[in-house]
């Protein structure tokens, strides 16, 4: 006798089991990275640099990349939504930036990037627009793939809001464009190849 197959259970482990090898795939760069750093300039000053790296993706970026490395498999594996685990990303980011500063403001003068994050950090008018800006798009992205992950996930009972769905997602897109729009012309008019090597 042959049992029935349940393809939504296979299509959720197959989706469970992409998301966990992308997860492992990123976190083996970043473990890349911070060997390399480590190398370069040993284990403690290696280990802040990467994480502070991580932190400029998740604070001076208008999309939740770094976070997403954290929202997007524990919202599948877990349930939690991406917002509240984003907000926590944002926590840590933070308190790694306010811990670094105080300990090892020197970590921070070994690449590009993080010196720019200090640049950004140490001169709160008007470089802090970056960080509210880069906020403002990344929670707007985690809100809309928590949406989008409830209209996937719950398919049959949004049917009858399905206009009101497709006015928020419109409202969202166009939110979300302004908030590019005002970053890269917040960027342009920064001149960042300038506070990178003054």
């Amino acid at each position: 006798m042959q049992l029935p197959v349940d393809f939504k259970k296979i299509h959720k482990i197959e989706t469970h089991r992409e998301v966990l090898y992308k997860f492992l795939l990123l976190l083996g760069l970043l473990t890349l990275y911070f060997c390399y750093l480590s190398y370069e300039y040993g284990l403690l000053t290696g280990g802040i640099v990467a994480a502070l790296t991580w932190s400029f993706f998740v604070l001076c970026t208008p999309v939740a990349d770094a976070g997403f490395l954290l929202d997007f498999p524990i919202r599948l594996i877990f349930g939690v939504r991406m917002l509240y685990s984003e907000i926590l990303v944002w926590t840590m980011a933070i308190s790694l930036n306010g811990f670094a500063l105080m300990y090892s403001a020197q970590s921070y003068d070994k690449t590009i990037l993080t010196a720019l994050l200090k640049k950004i950090i140490m001169t709160p008018y008007p470089y802090w627009s970056i960080i509210i800006l880069s906020g403002l798009g990344t929670f707007l992205s985690i809100y809309f793939g928590d949406e989008m992950l409830d209209v996937f996930r719950h398919r049959d009972r949004v049917k009858h809001h399905k206009f009101s769905f497709i006015f928020k997602v419109i409202g969202l897109i166009s939110l979300f464009a302004l908030i590019f729009l005002a970053y890269y012309f917040l960027l342009d008019s920064l001149q960042i190849e300038r506070i990178v090597f003054s």
